[in-house]
C-alpha cells in the first residue's frame, strides 16, 4: 500500500507534507464533549449516508470504519502517520473514521468538532489538497444541515475554528535554520500575519528531527483562499532561506556529520526512537545536499520507526524488544546505502 508518507512531492527535500484539515458541526446536536451515546450514532450514521449515498466515483474509494472497532495499538500508530489526533484516539468510543484506502483523506467524526475533514499529502501541496476537502465539504453542505452563521461563518466548538474551520499546515525539515538558532525569532515573525509554528504532532508538541508544522491562526474574516496563499508564501520564503544557508555551510562539516549519522543506524544494534529521528534528520539533509545517494525516503523510516508503528508489525512487545526491532529495520533498509 502507498501511503502519503512513501511518495513524493513538490519541495519535499525540504516541505515534508501539507495537511488540510476543514471544522464542521451539524445545527441542533451539541458538540462531542456534551453528546449523548445516541447522538454520536446519529452523526456517524448522518455523515455515512452523505457520503456513501452520494454515489459519486470518490466516495467509492472510501470506507466507514467504527473506531470501537479499530485495536489501541493501530488507534495510536494512526497518530504516528498523522492520520488521526492523539485526542481522537483516546477519546475513541462511539466514533468513527471516514477513509480512503491510502490514508491521504480521514473524516473524524466526534472528535472535537462533529466532523473533521483532514487531507494529507507529501510535498507543498496546498492547492491540491484544498480542493479534495473542498469538495468533500461541499458533499456534505448539500446533505446535512451545517451550522453556519452568516455573520461569524462555521460554529466550532474552539473560537479559534470559527469562520472557515480551516487549518492548513506545511511541515517543514528546517535543520539550519534550527542549528543556527533562528526558530524562536522565525516564530516570532511569522505570528504577526497570523501564523503559527508548532512540534511534529501539531499543537502542544516539541520538534523532533528539525521538523516543524507552519500553519495558520485566523480563521474568521478571511477567506480559506488567502489564508492558504499567506501559508503559502511564508512556506516557500522558508523553505528558500533553508535552501541558502545549506548552500553556504561549510561541506566537509556537512559531511561528516551526515555520514556519521549513515554509519550509526547502519550498525546500531538498540536503537530508541529519539535517537532514530536525530539520526534520520541528518541523513535527510545528506540526500538533499547530494552527500549521501539514497533511494529510501527518511520520512517513510522515521513514521515506520515510530513505537506504535514497530507493534503493528510485531505485535505488544516491551521498549528494549521495540529499540532492537527498530535498529533491525534500519540496517535493513540502509544497507546498500553509501
Amino acid at each position: 500500500m502507498s501511503y502519503w508518507y512513501t511518495k513524493s512531492g513538490p519541495q519535499d527535500d525540504i516541505a515534508v507534507s501539507t495537511r488540510i484539515r476543514l471544522a464542521r458541526n451539524i445545527n441542533g446536536i451539541p458538540f462531542p464533549s456534551k453528546m449523548t451515546d445516541s447522538q454520536f450514532e446519529f452523526v456517524n450514521e448522518n455523515v455515512r449516508k452523505a457520503i456513501f449515498e452520494s454515489n459519486t466515483p470518490f466516495a467509492k474509494t472510501l470506507k466507514f470504519i467504527r473506531m470501537d472497532d479499530i485495536p489501541e495499538i493501530e488507534r495510536f500508530s494512526m497518530v504516528e502517520r498523522h492520520i488521526i489526533s492523539s485526542r481522537f484516539a483516546n477519546d475513541y468510543e462511539h466514533r468513527a473514521i471516514i477513509i480512503s484506502e491510502d490514508e491521504s483523506v480521514c473524516i473524524m467524526l466526534g472528535e472535537e468538532d462533529h466532523i473533521r475533514i483532514q487531507i494529507v499529502m507529501a510535498g507543498l501541496q496546498l492547492e491540491k489538497a484544498y480542493d479534495i476537502a473542498e469538495s468533500i465539504d461541499s458533499l456534505l453542505c448539500g446533505s446535512l444541515d451545517l451550522a453556519f452563521d452568516e455573520r461569524i461563518g462555521f460554529l466550532t466548538e474552539c473560537p479559534t475554528n470559527l469562520g472557515t474551520g480551516l487549518r492548513a499546515s506545511v511541515m517543514l525539515h528546517l535543520p539550519i535554520l534550527e542549528s543556527n538558532g533562528e526558530i524562536a525569532s522565525l516564530s516570532d515573525s511569522i505570528s504577526k500575519i497570523g501564523l503559527t509554528v508548532r512540534g511534529m504532532y501539531g499543537e502542544g508538541t516539541k520538534a523532533l528531527a528539525s521538523l516543524y508544522q507552519i500553519s495558520n491562526q485566523i480563521t474568521l474574516g478571511i477567506s480559506e483562499k488567502n489564508a492558504i496563499d499567506n501559508l503559502k508564501v511564508i512556506a516557500l520564503q522558508l523553505i528558500q532561506k533553508e535552501k541558502n544557508y545549506r548552500e553556504h555551510i561549510n561541506r566537509i562539516k556537512a559531511e561528516d556529520v551526515c555520514m556519521r549519522a549513515l554509519g550509526v543506524l547502519k550498525n546500531a544494534r538498540i536503537l530508541d526512537s529519539n535517537e532514530m529521528m536525530t539520526e534520520l534528520s541528518e541523513i535527510k539533509l545528506g540526500i538533499s545536499m547530494g552527500i549521501i545517494n539514497c533511494n529510501v525516503l527518511p520520512i517513510q523510516l522515521l513514521i515506520e520507526g515510530q513505537p506504535y508503528m514497530i507493534m503493528r508489525k510485531s505485535g505488544n512487545i516491551d521498549p528494549q524488544e521495540r529499540d532492537i526491532k527498530r535498529a533491525n529495520m534500519l540496517r535493513e533498509a540502509l544497507k546498500d546505502v553509501g
